[in-house]
């Protein structure tokens, strides 16, 4: 039950309406992701916008300036991308949020769209590699068979299965010639640290990159990309050999293997330049990132040289053939921007820019398991000690950070401070700090939360009458753990798609997060009953005193909805305070309107039910 992508946050919308409130129009304001390009066309792009309302799929011809809403579907598309030759857009089609579907695909230009891979049948997505030759790689998963990986070849036979496995598995990357495919898998049962085999497109094997044989479980690796370059074998690979991730250059082929030291405190992920001659490198430390260049020869990495980027977070960046960067940048003060590292602004939504919000303060709090960083923001008005939102991300490998965010700063405008912790199991603070939730998942967290909350009401910041535990997915897990483990702490919990049963979660949910929750737990609920028991907040749920908001989506496959009606009839059987808001979506909404009324329908319950 991990991996949970937070809810969609930052809905956008149409025309400016400054009668409107900041908070909804920060919502609304029109928004849009970072620009991916075809690989071998860079002037064809594709990226994510709310314009319409809805967060759907956008192309960009970059040398007519022409742009087109490619995708239209009442929930929403942000899975997506484009062809080598920039002639489809192919994007994933599941029904009403379920996760659950098929790839399509669809002229750039524009024109009807159609199933990409005849022969499939519907599917959690485990991956796609689209080759120049037209050749298709795609990753399944369901819950009968666990993972297959299939090749379609342009001449249009059927899909032919190459991979299949129980445990959770994923396509990598086509390497830039396809004759070669990295796959990242879990067959060694630890779906939080992966391994990379390399095959041919047949299914022969070719090599296996595998830190888990080094005598423990806690190494994990990940796929960065091939090179660039024709006939060139080199593997960009993430590794967590030295406490954090970092990276290394595997040729498969002839087996050597390099790790390129870069003396960078934090975790980093890369991508390899267009001409193959470097390596962009993203670095996230303490809730904030930055990016670097460094220059690759053979297996060696050069000297680091920093592509310039203002203080907050870097939510996404791409090197373009000519050597410019281009990124996603925001502040939790300023809304985000697409800009390059030539300075120019690289595209912009249409309509108005989203009202800025309040900065963050960093505070560093002394935890059971070490320091514990927090995101603070305090009301623009006021003197405390405030009603306080301790605000919990999701994941659990995650973090929260310096970025825009409409649904914290809706809070700070009504009044409340905005605590955001970076708990034991986020990420940006070192491999140890992410894997210390093994076999006691929920408690450990809880523990770095009570003592930020501690730290809070003794310097005078946060009322301890007036204490509101909130938070999405894993953060709405904690949320209700919290109020039955905790209950005194906290005055009233504000939950969205939670966990809530934990056992039946799990025979409901996707098999990608049945596989991860074996892993945190230390097996199935009938190998390690008490873990499982003592991790789920239905568990303690007669212990709760503080009244309850949920908020579920009827088609989550991640926190499913049975599991939290079991949840509620327990709630219902005391008496308990409570209200429950169920909507026709999966793992949240991607409509602003939607959005909006959730947001209001929160800050409404916490203010009716606060002293």
């Amino acid at each position: 039950m991990t991996e949970r992508p937070e809810p969609a946050d930052e809905p956008g919308g149409h025309g400016e309406d400054v009668t409107l409130p900041d908070w909804e129009r920060r919502f609304r304001a029109p928004r849009v992701s970072l620009p991916q390009w075809a690989l071998d066309a860079p002037d064809r792009s594709l990226f994510i916008s709310n314009a319409t309302g809805t967060f759907e799929l956008y192309t960009w011809d970059r040398a007519t300036g022409e742009r087109r809403q490619a995708t239209d579907r009442p929930n929403g598309t942000v899975h997506g991308t484009l062809s080598p030759d920039g002639a489809h857009v192919w994007w994933f089609a599941d029904s009403d949020g379920d996760e659950f579907g098929v790839w399509h695909r669809q002229p750039f230009a524009g024109g009807p769209h159609e199933a990409a891979v005849p022969g499939l049948e519907p599917a959690y997505s485990a991956g796609l590699a689209l080759g120049r030759d037209g050749t298709v790689v795609v990753g399944r998963m369901t819950e009968e068979v666990g993972t297959t990986i299939h090749v379609a070849r342009p001449d249009g036979s059927a899909p032919v299965e190459i991979y299949r496995h129980r445990e959770s598995a994923g396509v990598g990357d086509l390497s830039h010639d396809g004759t070669l495919l990295a796959i990242e898998h879990t067959e060694h049962g630890d779906a939080m640290h992966s391994a990379i085999r390399v095959v041919r497109l047949d299914g022969t094997p070719v090599a296996e990159l595998d830190d888990t044989e080094a005598g423990t479980k806690d190494l994990g690796l990940s796929v960065l990309g091939f090179a660039p370059v024709d006939g060139d074998s080199r593997l960009l690979v993430g590794h967590q050999r030295h406490g954090r991730w970092e990276l290394l250059i595997w040729d498969p082929l002839t087996g050597e293997q390099r790790e390129l030291a870069c003396e960078l405190p934090g975790e980093v992920g890369a991508e390899w330049y267009a001409d193959g001659s470097g390596v962009l490198i993203e670095h996230d430390y303490r809730a904030r990132s930055e990016l670097w260049r460094a220059d690759v020869d053979g297996h060696t990495l050069g000297e680091l040289t920093r592509v310039h980027t203002p203080a907050g977070t870097v939510a996404g960046a791409t090197a373009r053939p000519d050597g410019s960067v281009e990124f996603l940048w925001s502040s939790a003060a300023e809304p985000p921007r697409v800009q390059s590292s030539t300075g120019a602004t690289v595209l912009d939504p249409p309509g108005e820019t989203a009202p800025p919000s309040l900065p963050v303060q960093d505070v560093w709090v002394d935890g059971p398991g070490g320091a514990v960083h927090a995101l603070v923001q305090r009301p623009a008005e006021g003197e405390g000690p405030f009603p306080t939102v301790f605000d919990i991300h999701g994941g659990p490998t995650h973090h929260d950070s310096d970025s825009f965010a409409a649904a914290p700063a809706a809070w700070l405008d009504h009044g409340f401070a905005v605590v955001r912790v970076n708990y034991r199991g986020s990420t940006g603070y070192g491999r140890e700090w992410t894997d210390a939730l093994r076999h006691c998942i929920g408690l450990i967290e809880l523990e770095d939360i009570a003592a930020v909350r501690e730290w809070c009401v003794e310097t005078g910041l946060a009322d301890p009458e007036r204490l509101v535990l909130t938070g999405g997915s894993w953060g709405g897990y904690l949320t209700l753990l919290g109020l039955g483990v905790q209950p005194a702490l906290w005055t009233v919990g504000v939950a969205a798609v939670p966990v809530a049963d934990y056992v039946t979660a799990y025979h409901d949910e996707m098999e990608a997060l049945k596989a991860m929750d074996r892993t945190l737990l230390g097996g199935t609920p009938e190998e390690q009953p008490e873990r499982w028991r003592d991790s789920s907040p239905i568990t303690y749920v007669d212990r709760v005193t503080a009244p309850v908001y949920i908020s579920a989506g009827v088609n989550d496959p991640r926190c499913p909805i049975r599991q939290i009606e079991n949840y509620v009839d327990r709630l219902k059987e005391r008496g308990a305070p409570h209200e429950v808001y169920r909507y026709d979506a999966g793992h949240g909404s991607l409509v602003v309107e939607e959005r909006i009324k959730q947001t209001r329908m929160e800050i409404e319950f916490a203010l009716r039910h606060l002293p």
